[in-house]
């Protein structure tokens, strides 16, 4: 577990006075502004941000320090990490996406598949990034009940009963 916690990501300038697009990744997305500071990841602190609007995929905002287009522009794709002692705690089943990362992947009977490498979010569910070991290929597994019924965070695991076919053993053969 980590000391920080993604909560947004930068877009880049919007209009001329320093304005920015912010993207929350937050439950309640205007409540970003409430972990201030925020962090990049190499350590850069933004002490305030004010919303000044609403996207179709996020805010615009002030950044503590941002006053040009041309140093919002160079915030683009940038990570927003919060303190993880400002971020609420979540109910038994809701986790942090930094939790997830690095946690072992095993099927129902104990084997092990692979481990966490990220969380992704496309809109229609959570996904696991999961690294299986011997290949080069990561396999996306959806991160809901059925396909990880158990998320064990003080052992370090989560349980999986993906779908069938989904982690091929590179020992298996296939028929043809």
């Amino acid at each position: 577990m980590t000391d920080r916690v993604i909560v947004g990501t930068l877009g880049g300038s919007f209009g001329v006075k320093g304005e920015v697009r912010l993207k929350s990744f937050c439950a309640d997305p205007a409540a970003i502004a409430d972990y201030t500071p925020l962090y990049t990841e190499d350590g850069r602190k933004f002490g305030q941000i004010v919303l000044t609007g609403q996207l179709k995929n996020g805010f615009t905002a002030h950044v503590d320090g941002i006053t040009t287009k041309e140093e919002a522009d160079a915030l683009r794709n940038i990570s927003l990490y919060a303190d993880r002692d400002v971020m609420p705690s979540l109910p038994d089943d809701e986790y942090y996406y930094a939790d997830l990362i690095g946690l072992k992947v095993l099927d129902t009977g104990g084997a092990t598949l692979g481990t966490v490498k990220n969380v992704m979010d496309h809109g229609a569910g959570d996904l696991l990034e999961v690294i299986v070991p011997g290949q080069s290929e990561t396999v996306l597994l959806p991160f809901t009940k059925a396909a990880v019924p158990t998320v064990d965070l003080s052992s370090g695991r989560v349980i999986a009963d993906p779908p069938e076919g989904l982690f091929i053993q590179p020992d298996q053969d296939t028929a043809e």
